[in-house]
């Protein structure tokens, strides 16, 4: 049975860690059940769900929860996967986008967990560190992102694998296409990413519980309109490329949420913009979590992009 629960935070609990705040008003759940359901997804604030049970609330913050005591889990599924690396810690999968990562909030199925859970033939082949609705995942890629993405097959690999994102040990490259001419060549974005405090399914520079963001970038192809770039996120907040590149004035071709147009005029011809995002996960260098041995992999872009990208060449 599932239960939806709305609770308005107070003045006085400003602050307060999300775990702690539902715990107070929901005594019947266990502090480790509500974090539970908060990792799975099904929890919001304003619209936006949130995942880290860590997350700061607001006073005047609208809080919800779809309770449920029978836990949703993810089952395998037949669905097509793209294995870069594999061996008995973890594998590295090449994710094409419109895949969600997890099962969670409004998506039961599709996902790339259900995916590996087939892949793998059995439930327990996943590390389970982060829950029973995402088995291995360390990292996430957004849906509509093509990419690398790590998955743990046990907690030890797992636990070794989040210490070096936490330590800003894993460099991560990704390709993106912009909308105008980049002023320089390379360069850093120093700026905070936080919530949109009115369209909550938005992050933006600043925001609430805005945390620290450090993206580096260069120009790598330059169009009459457009501009082909390579982007180094240093630090892992949700949208951090989107909000960073945006906040130049330069939204990813297709991202609409940040400013990209819907429509595009290409060699005098108008047309729709891309059905995705032009964000590509495009290079991955980590170490094997129980080796050491460094791993570096690359994905090329993918078929719909190149596509796109040789039309931009032609009409410019």
């Amino acid at each position: 049975m599932t239960e939806t629960r709305e609770f308005v935070v107070s003045a006085d609990e400003a602050g307060a860690r999300l775990d702690v705040f539902l715990a107070r008003h929901m005594p019947d759940w266990s502090r480790s059940q509500l974090q539970q359901q908060i990792r799975s997804g099904f929890v919001t604030i304003g619209s936006a769900a949130v995942y880290k049970a860590g997350e700061k609330v607001e006073a005047g913050g609208r809080v919800t929860i779809r309770a449920s005591r029978h836990e949703l889990r993810a089952v395998p599924e037949e669905l097509p996967l793209s294995i870069v690396y594999e061996d008995d810690d973890l594998l590295v999968v090449d994710k094409a986008a419109g895949m969600p990562v997890h099962v969670g909030a409004g998506v039961k199925s599709g996902t790339l967990v259900n995916a590996l859970l087939h892949h793998l033939g059995r439930i327990g082949s996943l590390s389970r560190a982060g829950g029973d609705l995402r088995p291995g995942i360390v990292h996430r890629l957004d849906r509509m992102t093509s990419g690398l993405v790590i998955v743990a097959k046990n907690d030890f690999a797992h636990r070794q694998l989040a210490a070096q994102f936490k330590a800003r040990g894993v460099r991560k490259r990704y390709t993106a296409l912009v909308h105008g001419k980049l002023k320089s060549e390379r360069g850093e974005i120093r700026a905070p990413v936080g919530r949109d405090p009115v369209r909550r399914i938005r992050m933006r520079p600043g925001g609430l519980g805005a945390r620290e963001a450090l993206t580096c970038y260069k120009a790598l192809k330059r169009f009459d309109h457009f501009t082909l770039v390579e982007a180094e996120p240093r630090t892992g907040r949700t949208h951090q490329l989107r909000v960073h590149l945006s906040s130049l004035g330069h939204p990813i071709v297709g991202d609409t949420l940040y400013g990209a147009p819907g429509r595009l005029r290409i060699g005098g011809r108008e047309m729709k913009t891309l059905g995705r995002n032009f964000l590509h996960a495009a290079a991955l260098e980590f170490s094997h979590p129980r080796t050491g041995q460094a791993i570096r992999l690359e994905s090329p872009l993918p078929g719909e992009l190149a596509e796109f990208l040789s039309l931009i060449e032609a009409g410019s």
